[in-house]
């Protein structure tokens, strides 16, 4: 029997009783992969979790270096190879997981930023995420849609190559599909966390669960005045939002959380009908409120970042059996709309919103059904299949062909490169006086002139 791998997972979000989406994913990865393999779970925040299959490792304080020696593979999300560039020169196996499109995220959470603030910090994303195509043995990606989006970056980055090609045709060995996955076991309600809890919600209230943070590229606005109309009719309705602050301190407060919530005092909605979670509730708490509602609702804009998004909230309300309205757009709601998990709506329409809901809340025989729907579908979702590329590669992958033989990869743009000479342009052009820097176009213009 071969010798078993030592495998590293590291993320950059705090590993504890409360974890956003990134930390859970790791947290699960690991335990995926300890069934297999020696796991070592990083985090470069904070870590207070223990696990009796592997280690948790809190890596702020050092110990990094000797994780990274110890291991064979490296599991990582998110700005690992900026912040520690001396790993990409190993000679590790290196995994990404690209399943969140940081750069689209950035386009909408970088619009308070002043003009060139904002478009330093989308180069600097691409950056990151370039660096991370151009080292990975394999990567990692939430959907088939979001997987043909990455193929056309690793393409102008050289990795489409005839180097990886030949090795296999479909690329699958450099980049395929393991979706966030959901618990293996069925949700356990130990307390009412949400009815007979809060105060101004009753047992007999129909509550709509918002399941996770307020970031800038969703729309509770629509949702909160949807739920406002909804209410005159049916005044036992109640919408919590369940995310407050983000356990990570370094994911600020976002501008949309304090636009709900002052909608909701302006609709005189706060506390009586709309209710806001203020901390984050522990990952082991969380079946208490998920089995408190009565339909999971996600929200969002009309934007790119839609399109390639994975709503990692929508996998707890399949584990809850709860049924979902959503805005139409993203992955998840094709998946409803096909299985009939819900409804889906269109992007800002209070009217068609309101009427989802209530169809959904208010028609017992078909809140039934379609909780029998969820449930049914849940059973593909689970963790031990969605991650299943990823074990097996933890147990016989091997370094990219193409990184092995040194491939020259004349497709990649170097972003930080171009980065340092736009800084360097308000000097020489005072364009901050006379042309403001409206796009990356316009940068690549006034470069060649």
């Amino acid at each position: 029997m071969p010798q078993r791998r030592h495998v590293l997972v590291v993320t950059a979000d705090s590993l504890s009783t409360r974890m956003a989406g990134p930390a859970i994913r790791a947290f699960e990865m690991a335990k995926q992969l300890s069934k297999v393999a020696d796991v070592r779970l990083v985090s470069t925040t904070y870590a207070a979790l223990e696990h009796p299959d592997f280690e948790i490792i809190d890596a702020t304080a050092g110990g990094l270096v000797s994780s990274v020696n110890w291991s064979d593979v490296i599991v990582f999300q998110g700005h690992l190879l900026a912040s520690f560039p001396w790993i990409k020169e190993t000679d590790k196996i290196i995994v990404a997981d690209i399943y969140d499109p940081m750069h689209l995220e950035q386009l909408e959470q970088g619009k308070d930023l002043g003009e060139k603030e904002r478009l330093a910090g989308s180069i600097d994303v691409v950056g990151v995420l370039n660096d991370q195509i151009q080292r990975a043995d394999y990567m990692l990606c939430a959907s088939d849609k979001q997987r043909d989006f990455w193929l056309g970056q690793l393409a102008a980055m050289g990795r489409v190559n005839p180097v990886n090609y030949d090795h296999d045709p479909s690329l699958r060995k450099l980049l395929d599909v393991a979706p966030f996955g959901l618990d293996d076991t069925a949700p356990v309600q130990r307390r009412h966390a949400i009815k007979g809890a809060i105060p101004g919600i009753g047992m007999d209230d129909k509550v709509i669960l918002w399941g996770g943070g307020i970031y800038n590229w969703f729309d509770p606005l629509t949702l909160v005045k949807a739920v406002a109309a909804l209410a005159e009719r049916h005044p036992n309705v109640r919408l919590f939002f369940l995310g407050g602050q983000h356990p990570n301190p370094a994911v600020p407060k976002m501008r949309m959380a304090f636009e709900a919530q002052q909608l909701a005092e302006r609709l005189g909605l706060l506390n009586k009908i709309v209710f806001f979670n203020e901390g984050w509730v522990p990952y082991e708490e969380r079946a208490d409120f998920l089995l408190d509602a009565d339909l999971g609702v996600s929200t969002h804009l009309d934007h790119l970042e839609t399109a390639f998004s994975f709503r990692t909230r929508i996998l707890d309300y399949l584990w809850a059996s709860l049924p979902i309205v959503s805005t139409e757009g993203d992955t998840f709601a094709e998946l409803i709309a096909a299985h009939r998990l819900g409804q889906v709506v269109p992007a800002e329409n209070v009217a068609a919103l309101e009427r989802a809901l209530e169809e959904v809340l208010f028609d017992e025989a078909g809140h039934a059904a379609t909780r029998a729907r969820v449930a049914e579908f849940a059973e593909s979702m689970r963790w031990p299949i969605v991650l299943k590329p990823l074990v097996d590669f933890c147990l016989t992958g091997e370094r990219a062909p193409d990184l092995i033989e040194n491939v020259e990869l004349t497709g990649m743009v170097k972003l930080r490169e171009l980065r340092t000479r736009v800084e360097g342009l308000e000097s020489s052009f005072s364009w901050r006086v006379t042309k403001p820097i409206r796009s990356l176009s316009d940068v690549v213009k006034k470069l060649r002139s």
